[in-house]
């Protein structure tokens, strides 16, 4: 094959690839070295810690919840929270930690609401990370822990009670507050 054809053949691979959507960089290069405003610092330091520490105002309820997850995250979860495969399944899996090949969910593994909370905060929904409002964020936790049957359909977390909620693997962790997140036990 000669040079213009393999040149050509490169620059059509290449032009193929950055027509379908989100394979090419959309935002700008990286500020690499550059000083931070004190808003984006703000923005990105959101740690929540397991005994609530750094929570932000506001409050949400199972029923508020349901509304965000149907439209906001029922497309990955399910509409009931079970998911289409283990990476996504929200519900499930209670007592199957000691088995061969565990289903860890929010309602058999994680081990506090506080840090559930954190990460819906950071990481969803996915493709749109830190898009949903602190109201939204109670919300959808409440649901997601009503739907393992962890509060009641009746409940309303707020920065208050959320760390109050008892998770059913929490005795599986221990929280070394030296870490940066809740070890497992061995």
């Amino acid at each position: 094959m000669s040079m213009s054809k393999l040149g050509f053949l490169c620059l059509l691979a290449f032009t193929s690839f950055c027509l379908v959507p989100g394979l090419c960089l959309a935002e700008p290069t990286p500020r690499l070295g550059e000083l931070m405003s004190q808003e984006e610092i703000a923005f990105w330091d959101r740690s929540i810690t397991p005994d609530g520490t750094n929570l932000p105002p506001g409050s949400g309820s199972v029923k508020e919840g349901e509304e965000v997850y149907i439209a906001k995250c029922a497309a990955c979860h399910g509409e009931d929270g079970r998911g289409q495969a283990p990476l996504v399944a929200l519900v499930g899996g209670q007592g199957s930690l000691t088995e061969s090949k565990p289903i860890k969910t929010v309602g058999s593994y994680w081990p506090y609401a506080t840090t559930l909370f954190d990460y819906i905060r950071r990481a969803m929904p996915f493709g749109q990370q830190k898009s949903l409002t602190d109201d939204e964020i109670y919300a959808v936790t409440a649901y997601t822990l009503f739907l393992n049957g962890v509060i009641d359909a009746h409940s309303r977390l707020t920065p208050a009670n959320l760390n109050m909620v008892v998770m059913p693997n929490r005795s599986g962790f221990y929280w070394d507050q030296g870490a940066s997140r809740p070890t497992q036990k061995h």
